[in-house]
């Protein structure tokens, strides 16, 4: 039976970081575009001793803050403000989630409740079993969960198993905020709404693969949180892995959950594995020490964490997907902090032409950038000829065919992905989430690579901020003869 849409939403770690940028917001937004449930309730709760006209304080103050301007409605954020409710709780406090679960009832109204846990993974499933104990987590509830899943594969099992105690597989919904941006979403609609690519998206044509996730900001006040992640775990084994499943993946019968995430896994159980014997050669980490960011001086990774620590900021490995589609085709993945700029993008590089009938031309093989962030734009680089008489010969530049998302769709309002997430979960669409398996084979293929780091004494290797990693990161495309686009 298929899911109704919800008419609660209630937030754990209601008053926390994430819900203050991003959730708020997001629900903001899908309010004034008249998009929630017209009887969705939202019912806020964390450890914070808020009632709920001081939760609405704080919520209007988090759209002052994080809403632009223009986007901002007094009568909207009013309306917003009329939908919310907050009740206090604290995990192993029986007498606070009673009172909590007196609130679930009341605001449900009989209809369904979305539960999204922004706190700590390591509460899940105590959350969990409180609901289940109130007999609060049966059909008609779903919820929607924060990564990182685990540490590693043991403990996203752990994590998984007591959660899935509580709620089936399908009504668990594990949010990668990267699948609900629009430019990644549309990855799916260039690869399969347009006849051009597919018949070229193979080995046969494609020379090699690159996925680059770079930021230039350092740990921002998370210092103790990343130090126990580093970059693999933070932003390799999840977004960077779902870009990967997404750029790699054989077209699915339909746009629907199942249909999807059967394609998703299909990858992640192709990947190569990088172990002990291979780590040396097939992967990179690196920390970054103190340099400059737009002429800016900032400190090392240990100045900001105040300690010693092995702990990786950067992160590049070269993969293969083991199939018949790209077999022999290098995806390299690349990630990393105090990069000299914030760039997210998918760059695939055809294979040269078998023969050139302009000698002396330099020609250069065909690409395409796909790039999600800052601005979302697809850019197509061919080959042209350079305009001139020609008396020394046919002469060739490389130009590119540009499509900037932001001016073509101008129109339209970009929205945060929580805007998508959101809706989707209230309407119980799947779809643009994770399922456990993949999150499962995402960790064995990552702790095969910490295993082998472990096994071989790897550690990481210094770069200054603002550069693009170590010197060893461009060996690692280099002695393949190929080159890391910046």
């Amino acid at each position: 039976m298929s899911p109704t849409p919800a008419t609660l939403m209630t937030i754990f770690g209601a008053s926390g970081d994430l819900a203050q940028r991003m959730l708020l917001p997001s629900l903001y937004g899908l309010h004034r575009d008249r998009l929630l449930p017209p009887a969705l309730r939202i019912l806020g709760t964390a450890r914070s001793g808020f009632d709920t006209a001081g939760f609405r304080e704080s919520v209007a103050a988090s759209i002052e803050r994080f809403v632009p301007a223009a986007e901002r409605d007094e009568r909207e954020v009013r309306g917003l403000l009329e939908r919310i409710d907050y009740v206090p709780a604290v995990l192993g406090d029986e007498a606070s989630f009673t009172r909590l679960g007196d609130a679930v009832r009341e605001a449900r109204s009989g209809g369904d409740v979305v539960y999204h846990l922004s706190t700590a993974p390591r509460f899940y499933g105590g959350i969990c079993n409180a609901l289940a104990a109130q007999d609060l987590a049966g059909p008609g509830t779903r919820a929607l969960l924060e990564k990182p899943i685990g540490h590693d594969l043991a403990s996203a099992n752990s994590i998984n198993d007591a959660v899935a105690a509580v709620f089936d597989e399908p009504r668990i919904f594990r949010v990668d905020h990267y699948l609900g941006k629009e430019g990644v979403q549309n990855l799916l609609a260039l690869r399969f709404g347009n006849a051009l690519f597919e018949p070229i998206w193979n080995a046969r044509y494609i020379e090699q693969v690159q996925i680059t996730v770079a930021e230039t900001v350092g740990v921002e006040g998370r210092g103790e949180y990343y130090d126990d992640y580093g970059a693999m775990r933070d932003m390799l084994q999840n977004h960077m892995l779902q870009l990967l499943c997404l750029t790699a993946m054989e077209a699915p019968s339909h746009f629907d959950p199942t249909a999807v995430r059967n394609e998703k896994i299909k990858v992640l159980r192709s990947l190569r594995p990088i172990g002990r014997e291979d780590v040396g050669s097939q992967t990179v980490a690196g920390q970054y020490t103190a340099g400059a960011i737009d002429g800016h001086a900032v400190q090392g990774y240990l100045d900001e964490l105040g300690r010693a620590s092995s702990t990786e900021t950067f992160v590049a490995i070269r993969a293969h997907v083991g199939n018949w589609r790209w077999s022999g085709v290098p995806f390299y993945l690349r990630t990393g902090k105090r990069m000299p700029r914030r760039s997210t993008e998918i760059y695939l590089q055809l294979r040269n032409v078998p023969h050139s009938i302009f000698p002396g031309a330099g020609i250069q093989p065909n690409a395409l950038v796909i790039r999600l962030q800052p601005e979302e734009r697809i850019e197509l680089q061919l080959m042209s000829k350079t305009p001139g008489l020609d008396r020394g010969g046919v002469q060739l530049s490389r130009v590119a065919l540009d499509l900037d998302m932001q001016e073509e769709f101008a129109s339209h309002r970009r929205r945060l992905a929580y805007e998508r997430l959101y809706l989707d979960a209230i309407e119980g669409n799947g779809t643009l989430f994770v399922r456990r398996d993949e999150t499962e084979a995402a960790w064995q293929w990552v702790d095969a690579i910490h295993d082998g780091w472990r096994a071989t004494g790897m550690t990481p290797k210094s770069y200054p901020a603002g550069t693009w990693g170590p010197g060893s990161a461009v060996t690692l495309t280099e002695r393949h003869g190929h080159s890391w686009r910046e």
